[in-house]
């Protein structure tokens, strides 16, 4: 049973997800536009942020659009499809769980933030 089921959401993953990236980029939110130096400066802090997703997670495509609407330049990886990335976010986030935001610190330390709404307050928090 658990393998119909199985079989069943991949099926329906495999509808949904060009559906959701077609709808994602039709209507891609417009950018913050920001003074050239101040957007470096945003670009510059960005830098220490890397998002870990999975293409077609309807979590991920919330998140991505915060980002584009904010207009942050954050380094994406996607989790489901190259292996190293996956074992990056098992081994320092502890579980392979996406959205999810490895913030490096000043001081370099290192966070890792999962939940797209929480990911999101602090993007908004941080760069709006």
């Amino acid at each position: 049973m658990k393998i119909v089921i199985r079989h069943f959401f991949k099926i329906i993953h495999a509808i949904l997800g060009p559906v959701l990236l077609t709808a994602d980029r039709l209507t891609t939110p417009r950018g913050i536009k920001r003074p050239d130096s101040e957007q470096r400066d945003v670009d510059e802090q960005a830098g220490n942020l890397v998002m870990y997703q999975f293409l077609t997670c309807p979590f991920c495509i919330r998140t991505r659009r915060a980002m584009k609407r904010l207009s942050l330049n954050i380094e994406t990886r996607d989790a489901l499809r190259h292996a190293p990335s996956r074992q990056q976010l098992l081994e320092g986030g502890g579980r392979i769980k996406v959205p999810c935001l490895r913030i490096t610190g000043a001081d370099n330390s290192v966070e890792w933030l999962y939940e797209s709404s929480e990911i999101i307050k602090y993007l908004e928090e941080s760069f709006a």
